[in-house]
C-alpha cells in the first residue's frame, strides 16, 4: 500500500452547529465534526488524495466517532494515539449578524497533549506535503513543539510544508500566535494567510502589503484567503487574483480549510499552482451552501460542474 501523500496534523474536535429554531423557538444543533486540519484532510481525501492524519484522541465516543469518521473518508490513522487520560475536544457553533462564533471546550484535550515522540517519523518523512495550522501550534507548547518537529522530519525527507494561519484569539496572545506561526511559515514552501488572520498577526490591512510581508519571511508560494471575495496566489514573479464564486452560502465554517486541502490535493494530483487555486477557490465557496465544517465539503463532480458554470458564464 502506497504511503499518504499529504500528512496533516492538529485537533480535530466533536462538532455541535446551530441550526434555526423550530416551530417551537427552541434552539437546535446539528452533531457533526471538525478541527482545521481535519476537515482539510477530508477535503483532500474527497478530491482524491491519500491523507493520513497525525493527532491525539480520547479513549471516548466522541474519539470513537472520528475515528469512524475518517476510515469511512478513506483517510489513513496511523498516525492516531489514543489517550486515556484525557478527553477529546468539542465545540458549538452559534451564528449571529457578525457570522458565526465558536465556544470551544477544549482545555486539557488530548490533542494538547502529543507530542514530538508521538510523532509517525517514518510516515511523515516519506509523505509529499506537511500540513499544519496556527491551531496545531496554538493548543499547547508541548503540540507546537509536536509541530515544529514534523516540519523538520519532513523538510528532512524531501517533503513539502504548507501551513494555514488560521489565527484563534482564545487560544493564544496576537503577538506569540504571531512569533510562533511566522517561525513556521519562515520554513514552508507555502503559506496560506486569510486576510483577517494576517490584519491581527501584523497589523496589515492592505492585500499587497500582506503578500509582501508572508513571501519576506520565505516561503516561495503565498496564497491569501479573502473570503467570499476569493483568494490571491502570490510568487516571487507574479501576483494573480482569483475571484470568488457566487452561490447561496448558509454556513461559511471551514470553508478556509477546504480550501487548503483541495488546494494541496490538486498539487498533488499534478495540477499546476494557478489550475489548484482556481478549483480551491471553488470547492471553498460550495463548502458553504450547507451546515456543519465536513458535510458540506464537495466531491470532484460537483467542483468541476460549478467551474464549468462558471466559466460559461
Amino acid at each position: 500500500m502506497n504511503p499518504p501523500a499529504l500528512l496533516c496534523i492538529g485537533e480535530p474536535m466533536l462538532e455541535f452547529s446551530e441550526m434555526p429554531p423550530d416551530g417551537a423557538g427552541r434552539k437546535l444543533y446539528l452533531q457533526g465534526y471538525g478541527g482545521d486540519t481535519s476537515n482539510a484532510a477530508i477535503a483532500a481525501a474527497r478530491q482524491g488524495a491519500k491523507v493520513g492524519y497525525i493527532t491525539a484522541l480520547g479513549c471516548d465516543p466522541a474519539g470513537e466517532a472520528l475515528l469512524a469518521l475518517w476510515q469511512q473518508e478513506g483517510v489513513d490513522t496511523t498516525g492516531v494515539r489514543r489517550d486515556p487520560n484525557h478527553q477529546t475536544g468539542v465545540y458549538f457553533i452559534s451564528h449571529g449578524p457578525d457570522g458565526h462564533r465558536f465556544s470551544y471546550l477544549r482545555k486539557d484535550s488530548a490533542a494538547s497533549h502529543f507530542g514530538p515522540t508521538d510523532l509517525p517519523e517514518a510516515m511523515i518523512a516519506r509523505g509529499k506535503i506537511l500540513f499544519a495550522s496556527g491551531i496545531s501550534l496554538a493548543i499547547s507548547p508541548l503540540a507546537a513543539d509536536a509541530v515544529l518537529a514534523a516540519i523538520a522530519i519532513a523538510r528532512k525527507g524531501g517533503a513539502k510544508v504548507a501551513i494555514d494561519t488560521n489565527y484563534r484569539p482564545t487560544l493564544w496572545p496576537p503577538a506569540r500566535a504571531a512569533a510562533l506561526t511566522h517561525a513556521a511559515i519562515a520554513w514552508a514552501d507555502i503559506a496560506l494567510p486569510s486576510l483577517d488572520d494576517a490584519t491581527a498577526l501584523t497589523g496589515l490591512t492592505d492585500p499587497d502589503a500582506v503578500l509582501d510581508f508572508y513571501l519576506g519571511l520565505g516561503p516561495p508560494i503565498v496564497i491569501l484567503k479573502c473570503g467570499a471575495a476569493g483568494a490571491i496566489l502570490a510568487t516571487r514573479d507574479h501576483r494573480t487574483p482569483l475571484p470568488g464564486l457566487a452561490v447561496h452560502s448558509v454556513d461559511a465554517t471551514g470553508a478556509g480549510d477546504v480550501f487548503c486541502g483541495s488546494l494541496l490535493a490538486r498539487l498533488i494530483a499534478g495540477d499546476g499552482l494557478e489550475s489548484a487555486a482556481r478549483y480551491a477557490v471553488a470547492a471553498a465557496a460550495l463548502s458553504t451552501t450547507g451546515y456543519g465544517a465536513v458535510a458540506p465539503i464537495p466531491r470532484p463532480a460537483d467542483v468541476t460542474a460549478v467551474m464549468a458554470r462558471t466559466k460559461a458564464a
